[in-house]
């Protein structure tokens, strides 16, 4: 199962990623208009990443792995909610096709994820991906989630959506950077990656590895 759901999820990756991409380069007078600004292709990519993220959570808890996989669940709950209520509204699409941008970054972790569990005889396939993902991390995920953060607390009005959506970008925050923790003590600081009794913990969360 394991496997299959990350194929899915590696593929969601490469078209949601490069699909973000192609949005903010074909009309780059949108990041000027985060609130208000509209393409109909960063519609799309919000309908279709919706649909992926309601895809994943049911295969998930149809296939017995919530308990496993909780984190998930409450990550995707949140981007459903939040993305629902920009298509119905018509605003911040901007700022959800900016977020998007991070399924690049996601590409590498999930190649990540399937070496460990493939065990590929190269080690040196996995520490080339292991740079590679971490420089990923820092362009695709943290500098756009921290310009949305500023953004958000210095210019949306928190009420209403507004409230909504920096409550949600504000817990993504403390997610990203726990999520970003974990990733460096497993590939960088591998002798802090162990339990309390000195037994390996990697693989108990569907996260953690």
């Amino acid at each position: 199962w394991r496997w299959w759901n990350l194929l899915v999820s590696f593929a969601h990756s490469v078209l949601a990623g490069l699909w973000a991409l192609f949005s903010l380069w074909h009309s780059p007078e949108l990041l000027s208009n985060i609130q208000d600004g509209y393409s109909v292709s960063g519609h799309l990519l919000v309908c279709f990443s919706s649909g992926y993220f309601i895809h994943d959570s049911l295969d998930i808890i149809f296939n017995h792995q919530s308990r496993s996989s909780w984190e998930y669940l409450v990550h995707h709950s949140m981007a459903i909610s939040a993305f629902v209520s920009l298509i119905i509204t018509g605003r911040f699409l901007v700022a959800a096709v900016l977020l998007l941008v991070v399924e690049v970054s996601n590409i590498f972790l999930t190649i990540r994820m399937l070496l460990k569990m493939s065990n590929v005889p190269f080690p040196a396939l996995y520490e080339a991906n292991k740079y590679v993902n971490l420089v990923m991390y820092f362009i695709f995920r943290l500098a756009p989630q921290a310009y949305l953060t500023w953004y958000f607390l210095r210019y949306v009005e928190v009420q209403g959506q507004g409230a909504f959506l920096t409550i949600n970008l504000l817990l993504l925050d403390v997610m990203i950077l726990m999520y970003f923790s974990r990733l460096l003590r497993s590939d960088f600081f591998p002798s802090l990656h162990k339990g309390s009794a000195g037994r390996d913990v990697d693989g108990e969360k569907f996260l953690i590895d």
